[in-house]
């Protein structure tokens, strides 16, 4: 049984089926053309974090394919109650396909071991597989055709968007540069950055020149937890946090300064939401070479190709 959970699963022939089958899908939307290929097949959409764009792009993929998706907010539930396995293993007798969006990873491969239904990993704190999809199939949009991208940089801090984007434009033969001062420690998978790095295309620095010159796409992802803010403010007992973080990263914003001295050609990327003055600024969001709103699009026609390429095998 096919599961979607960090990529480290997935061939490079498997990434290029993904693409080619949401491409595909995405034309024939534009085309106007039905793709009700799930009719009576249901997904569940299990959300312990919340979000906007894949709780958005899953139900409105499944829904345009044919199927139905169910909501189900971990806050209303009763796992709090009662053992996760059990729960969990219920929960996937009403559905073909679950979408985990969870707070450990552990809990994902866990719900995966059983073979019951296909999951995915919709973000947990180390992998974003459907997001690095995302992006690819957006970079390959703008380069005409994903064999023209040769080189990703990832400003900020080491995460689980990076960590699943760099290991698939690995294993596709794109260097993937990383300029970050720190990693986030509970995203760390040693497995994956060893299968990354076994393909000699990924490169640490701390040189932005180095790191930026010639590159096709810049990326970047938030590098302030949700939780140092109450309603927009720091909570005080983080505002040391904060401040540190804000001296450490912001050398490496992501603005339109950085792209016009250093890549001018390099499109702008980011998996939102974004927090405007932090890991990027206002005039990189609204740069002539911003994408990220095609990036935000292209969620729901690689969620498409995701639950078609699970339910298909």
């Amino acid at each position: 049984m096919r599961h979607l959970i960090s990529l480290k699963e997935q061939s490079k022939e498997d990434i290029l089926e993904l693409l080619d089958i949401a491409a595909k899908l995405k034309a024939k939307r534009n085309n106007g053309e039905l793709t009700n290929y799930l009719q009576n097949k249901t997904l569940i959409m299990f959300f312990q974090k919340s979000s906007t764009r894949t709780r958005l792009s899953f139900e409105a993929a499944m829904t345009e394919l044919g199927g139905h998706a169910i909501f189900l907010d971990a806050r209303t539930t009763q796992f709090s109650l009662t053992d996760f396995n059990d729960e969990i293993q219920a929960v996937m007798r009403f559905g073909n396909t679950l979408m985990f969006r969870a707070l450990k990873a552990s809990d994902v491969i866990k719900t995966a071991s059983f073979n019951r239904i296909p999951v995915i990993d919709a973000c947990s704190e180390k992998y974003h597989p459907c997001q690095a999809l995302s992006d690819l199939l957006t970079m390959a949009e703008h380069s005409g055709g994903i064999q023209n991208v040769k080189k990703v940089t990832w400003l900020g801090v080491e995460n689980n968007v990076s960590n699943t984007l760099m290991l698939a434009c690995a294993k596709l033969g794109i260097k993937f540069y990383i300029a970050a001062p720190e990693v986030d420690k509970d995203s760390v998978d040693e497995e994956l950055n060893e299968q990354a790095e076994k393909t000699r295309n990924v490169v640490r620095t701390l040189d932005l020149k180095e790191a930026l010159e010639n590159t096709d796409y810049v990326h970047t992802d938030t590098w302030m937890n949700m939780e140092f803010f109450d309603g927009g403010r720091i909570k005080k007992e983080f505002e040391q946090e904060f401040e540190r973080r804000k001296k450490v990263f912001m050398p490496y914003q992501l603005s339109a300064k950085l792209i016009n001295t250093y890549s001018p050609k390099a499109k702008i990327m980011h998996c939102m939401p974004c927090h405007i003055g932090y890991e990027i600024s206002r005039d990189a969001v609204d740069h002539k070479n911003a994408i990220v709103f095609d990036q935000a699009e292209n969620r729901l026609h690689a969620q498409k190709a995701i639950l078609l390429w699970l339910l298909s095998a």
